[in-house]
């Protein structure tokens, strides 16, 4: 009897189930920005079909945030802002929401700076018409939303040094609101040093009325917003990643304390 029980194999342990993606996005009135991030979260999924992916909204749309987490219930969650710089909503809203909640979760970094978004930004500018001008006559205006968060502005002034060395020329962060220059203010400052050739670049995840604005005030071409480009899919899941390794590192460390 021994020798026959040796040679039935263990049961099969079932790997756990990895923890809900929770994609926090903004919210806006312009009905293209809810389809816009529907459709980025379809990218997700099937480069993750493995990872429950749920979305939230901070305000205006459905979803909330609320109660997304209210549905998952008390289980573990990696909340990713749809947001491309830290502020208010990623230092105060989101983590509130997460504190109120049943729900074990975990926040990960805003998406920006990040090579990943500047891929982003030069693939839209290269689809608008970048690329056909002499490089000494020609500059960027990274339009951004604005937040009177310093630390937002100084994200946003990262990505544009880093939109700068990959394209070779001046690229200046402008903002629609709360902060300063303006796109019009920008524009100038670019036309004074001699750049004739200056192409917005559209620094919102979907269409909206900031994008909007921004775009009408574009000298010469302007590019798409980011959207449902697949380096904005790739970034979600490294943020989510990159928010599940810090929490293997913590925890041997709480253990051992």
């Amino acid at each position: 009897m021994p020798s026959q029980l040796s040679l039935v194999p263990p049961p099969a342990t079932r790997r756990p189930a990895p923890p809900a993606l929770v994609v926090v996005a903004h919210g806006s009135r312009d009905p293209r920005a809810l389809s816009t991030v529907r459709a980025l979260l379809d990218r997700v999924r099937a480069l993750r079909p493995d990872v429950p992916v749920h979305l939230g909204h901070i305000e205006l749309n459905a979803p909330l945030l609320p109660d997304t987490l209210a549905a998952l219930g008390d289980t573990e969650v990696v909340l990713v802002p749809l947001l491309l710089s830290r502020g208010y909503h990623v230092k105060q809203d989101i983590p509130e929401m997460a504190a109120a909640a049943e729900a074990r979760t975990h926040l990960a970094a805003p998406l920006g700076p990040h090579p990943l978004l500047v891929d982003a930004l030069q693939a839209r500018l290269t689809e608008a018409g970048w690329g056909g001008t002499p490089r000494r006559t020609s500059a960027v205006v990274l339009a951004a939303a604005g937040s009177r968060d310093p630390d937002a502005k100084t994200d946003t002034t990262r990505t544009a040094h880093l939109l700068a060395a990959r394209l070779g020329v001046p690229v200046l962060p402008a903002y629609a609101s709360a902060a300063t220059p303006t796109v019009q203010t920008a524009v100038r400052t670019l036309l004074a040093r001699g750049r004739h050739h200056i192409a917005l670049a559209s620094y919102f995840t979907a269409p909206g009325r900031f994008a909007t604005e921004c775009t009408q005030a574009a000298p010469w071409i302007a590019a798409a917003p980011l959207g449902t480009h697949p380096a904005m899919a790739h970034l979600l899941l490294h943020r989510y990643e990159e928010t599940l390794a810090a929490r293997a590192f913590e925890e041997p460390a709480l253990a051992s304390a």
